[in-house]
Order: C-alpha cells, then sequence, then structure tokens
C-alpha cells in the first residue's frame, strides 16, 4: 500500500510538523498498529481508502508499534493508549477523539464522515433526525444556534423557514421567506411546502380523507386533497403515490391536477432523490 500525502507514516523527525501543526487545519487520524496484527491490518486498509478519497480533508498518520517501539511507547503514553490497534483524532493540537481496539467498517467511515462533513451538512443529517421524529423545537433550536454562528448563510435561513411551515408557523415562515433571495439554493422547498400547507387548512382531516378515498377510489376530488393532506405531514411517499392515482384515473381532472401536483411535491425532495427518480419514472411511463 503506497503511501500519500494524506496517508504517512509518522516518526520522532516528522510528528510535530505533519500532525501537531497540520492538525490546525485539517484534522489528524493517528493509528497504533502492526502489520503482523489482523485487526489493526484491516483497520489501516480501510482508513486508507477512506482518506485517500476525501482528497486532503483529513489526513491519516501511521505509528507502526514495531517499527519503532521507543517512540511509539513514548507518544502512546502520551495519548493514554493502552491496547492495540488504537485511534486518535487531532485537530488544533489537542486530542479530539479516540478508538481503542478492533473496529467495524461502519465505525471507520462514521469517523471519517464526522471529521469531513461541513457544518452544513452536519446540520442537515441532525435536522433529518428531528423531522423523522418531529421534533421541531429541538429544530429550531439548532437552526437558530446555526444562524447565530453564520448569521449571512442564507441556506440555514431556507432551513427555517421549512421548519416554521411544518411546525405551523405560517406568519414567521413568509416573513424569514421575505428576507431570501429567489436564487438561494432550496429556497423553492419551503415556499412549495407553504402553498401546500395553506391548501390544507380548507381541507379535512387526513383520516376523514383516507376513509373517503377507501370507500370511494373514484372520488378524486378527496384523492387530491388526500394527496395534499399527505404532504402536510412529510408522508411524500404517500402523496406522490395518490398523485400518480389521479393521474392514471383521469389525466383531465382538474386541468391535469395529478401531474401537477407530483411536479409541485418534487420540489419538497433533494436533489439526487431516489424516491423523486422513482415516481418521474412511473409518471413518465404512464404519459409515453
Amino acid at each position: 500500500m503506497s503511501a500519500s500525502p494524506v496517508v504517512f507514516s509518522a516518526d520522532p523527525q516528522n510528528f510535530q510538523s505533519d500532525v501537531i501543526d497540520r492538525s490546525k487545519e485539517i484534522p489528524v487520524i493517528v493509528l497504533f498498529w502492526a502489520d503482523q496484527m489482523p485487526e489493526a491490518l484491516l483497520i489501516r486498509q480501510v482508513l486508507d481508502t477512506q482518506v485517500t478519497a476525501r482528497a486532503g480533508k483529513v489526513i491519516l498518520a501511521l505509528v507502526d508499534v514495531a517499527a519503532d517501539q521507543t517512540f511509539a511507547q513514548s507518544l502512546a503514553q502520551s495519548l493514554a493508549v493502552q491496547s492495540i490497534p488504537s485511534l486518535r483524532v487531532i485537530r488544533d493540537g489537542q486530542l479530539i477523539e479516540q478508538l481503542d481496539g478492533p473496529q467495524t467498517d461502519e465505525a471507520l467511515i462514521a469517523l471519517c464522515d464526522r471529521l469531513t462533513l461541513s457544518s452544513s451538512d452536519v446540520l442537515q443529517d441532525q435536522l433529518a433526525a428531528c423531522i423523522e421524529t418531529r421534533d421541531f423545537d429541538t429544530a429550531l433550536a439548532l437552526l437558530k444556534r446555526a444562524i447565530d454562528e453564520e448569521p449571512t448563510n442564507a441556506e440555514f435561513r431556507v432551513e427555517l423557514a421549512d421548519i416554521l411551515i411544518m411546525q405551523g408557523a405560517f406568519g414567521e415562515a413568509k416573513t424569514v421567506l421575505s428576507g431570501i433571495n429567489d436564487d438561494t439554493a432550496g429556497v423553492a422547498r419551503p415556499r412549495a411546502r407553504l402553498l401546500f400547507a395553506e391548501e390544507a387548512e380548507a381541507l379535512e382531516p387526513l383520516e376523514t380523507l383516507v376513509a373517503k378515498v377507501a370507500g370511494n377510489p373514484a372520488d378524486l376530488e378527496s384523492q387530491y386533497a388526500l394527496s395534499v393532506r399527505y404532504v402536510c405531514v412529510n408522508q411524500l411517499e404517500d402523496a406522490l403515490e395518490t398523485a400518480l392515482d389521479i393521474l392514471c384515473a383521469d389525466r383531465k381532472f382538474r386541468d391535469d391536477i395529478g401531474r401537477l401536483t407530483m411536479l409541485r411535491i418534487f420540489d419538497l425532495l433533494p436533489k439526487g432523490s431516489e424516491l423523486a427518480t422513482s415516481f418521474r419514472r412511473r409518471m413518465f411511463n404512464f404519459m409515453h
């Protein structure tokens, strides 16, 4: 396995410059390993691949405990390493994370992800978890803290507007949206969600509409209302399926409302969404 600028062997001569000093620019993973230990060799192989793929966003310093025992033992003592293999993560010259003993591939990949994701990526993951559990209060707290730290980041305000709409705070959401430029990435999502939410205010409850459609699948008006209601509880697959049923039943109904509703729902999904790709294909196949 050839060395690269982001994967190298640490020694007494380069540790200060290539680990401590470089950690002030990018995080450094220090791996205590030995070629004779299968568990350590597997960790090295996975980290070598993951670090190299991240193109300089993280680096890997290898400490071979068999190559220079005096250096390895001294460094292990200073970093509280008691077993091999062990990982230590250095950032800004400080120890910020450690993993001891054998590790799964998933744990190593997750470590590299944590070290290389941008603040926006980390926030998106946290928000997704909050939305999944409908914990909007926590989501709003995360966003307000992020905006305090990066007040000029318009994408954080896009997410704030989106969460406010899900929470039902339409007035606040409109105020936030009014301050976001039309060309800001993702702004179409909360704008589309707001239109759905406002439309849903005049519709029957979700449970009532589910029962109506189950009792009379030919009731396309109720099917359309149900699709809108599904959007408002973030059941987007159900919303798309219902809109597609309208399209397949009668494309002329309300001037092709089934297809148009699907297009509106696509605006709520992230780029590259497998769900959107699947339903676009199904819509295309029916129409052609």
